[in-house]
C-alpha cells in the first residue's frame, strides 16, 4: 500500500513540476492567457466527463457556496497559473520552481497572521531561512538588487503568484464538504471563466498567439498530467497515507522542477541555486520539525 502511495505521489509531483518547464517550452507557441484558458476549459470537460453524477448529487452545497467556490478557482488556478505563465517569459524555470517552494513557509505565516495559530521559535527561524533562499532566487544572487527595487520582471510576478497561491491554500479551509471530482469540476470550470476577461485581453493588446503545432501539443501535456491526473493521483495518495505524511512530498515540486529545467531546457544551475534550495528546505524541515514538537507536547 505505502509503495503504492509514494509512486503516485512522486508522480505527482513529477507532473506538477514538470509544469514551469511546459510553460517555458510554450513561449513563442501559445500566449500565457490562452494558455490559461485553455488549460482549465479542456480540464472542466475531461473532469465532468468523469464526475458528472457527483456534482449532480453535491449540487444543493455547490449552489449555496458557488461564489465562494468561483473566487477559489480564480485565484488558485486563473491568477496562479496566468502569472506563472506569464513570468516564464521574463525569467528561467528554475528560478520559478524555486520560488514556488516558498508557499508552505507564506501559508504558515497567513495562519498566523489570520488564524493566530500557535508558532515557535524554530518556525519563525525556517519561515526566515526560506524566505532568505527565495530572496537569493529572485535576486538572482545578489541581494542588493533587491535593495535597490531593481528585481527581474520575471521573478516579481512569480513571488506575486506565490503570495497567490498561499492564498488560495489558507482559504481553502472555508470550502464545503463535497466530492472532491464536483470539487475540481466546479474549480476548474470557474477557472475557465475567470480567465476569459484576461484572454480577451491579450487578443485585443495584440499579444495574443494561437497555438501553433509545438503549442496543442504542451497544452495537451498541461491539461492531461499536472492539472488531471495529477490532482487524481494526489487524492489517492492522501487516502492511501493521509495528508499529514502525502503533503510533505510536495516539497519535491521544486526539486522536479529544476532537474527538469537542467535537463530539458538546458538551463544553468548557478551556485546560488544550489545555496537558495538548501535555504528553502532547510527551512521548511526546520519549521515542520518544531510543529510536530510542538504538537507531541
Amino acid at each position: 500500500m505505502y509503495r503504492n502511495a509514494y509512486v503516485l505521489l512522486l508522480l505527482t509531483t513529477l507532473f506538477w513540476g514538470g509544469n514551469a518547464v511546459a510553460g517555458k517550452l510554450a513561449v513563442g507557441h501559445v500566449s500565457p492567457m490562452l494558455l490559461t484558458l485553455m488549460r482549465w476549459g479542456f480540464a472542466a470537460v475531461m473532469l465532468s466527463a468523469i464526475g458528472w453524477p457527483r456534482l449532480r448529487a453535491d449540487w444543493p452545497i455547490v449552489r449555496k457556496h458557488i461564489w465562494l467556490l468561483f473566487c477559489l478557482g480564480m485565484l488558485g488556478f486563473t491568477l496562479f497559473n496566468a502569472a506563472l505563465y506569464t513570468a516564464l517569459n521574463f525569467t528561467t524555470a528554475i528560478n520559478t520552481s524555486i520560488e514556488q517552494a516558498g508557499i508552505p513557509m507564506f501559508i504558515f505565516a497567513a495562519n498566523f497572521l489570520l488564524f493566530r495559530t500557535r508558532v515557535t521559535f524554530g518556525q519563525v527561524a525556517g519561515f526566515a531561512l526560506s524566505l532568505l533562499g527565495i530572496a537569493l532566487t529572485a535576486s538572482h544572487g545578489d541581494l542588493s538588487t533587491l535593495l535597490a527595487l531593481d528585481m527581474n520582471f520575471g521573478d516579481g510576478l512569480m513571488l506575486v503568484a506565490v503570495l497567490v497561491y498561499s492564498a488560495y491554500t489558507v482559504a481553502l479551509r472555508f470550502k464545503p464538504d463535497i466530492h472532491w471530482q464536483s470539487l475540481m469540476i466546479v474549480l476548474t470550470a470557474s477557472a475557465f471563466v475567470s480567465s476569459i476577461p484576461f484572454a480577451v485581453w491579450e487578443i485585443g493588446t495584440g499579444r495574443a498567439i494561437a497555438p501553433d503545432p509545438v503549442g496543442w501539443a504542451l497544452t495537451a501535456y498541461i491539461v492531461l498530467f499536472p492539472s488531471i491526473l495529477a490532482q487524481i493521483f494526489y487524492i489517492r495518495g492522501v487516502e492511501l497515507i493521509g495528508a499529514n505524511r502525502a503533503g510533505l512530498f510536495i516539497n519535491m515540486v521544486p526539486i522536479f522542477g529544476t532537474l527538469l529545467s537542467v535537463l530539458i531546457l538546458g538551463e544553468a544551475f548557478l551556485p546560488h541555486h544550489a545555496v537558495a534550495i538548501v535555504l528553502v528546505f532547510g527551512g521548511i524541515w526546520l519549521a515542520e520539525h518544531s510543529g510536530r514538537k510542538m504538537a507531541m507536547q
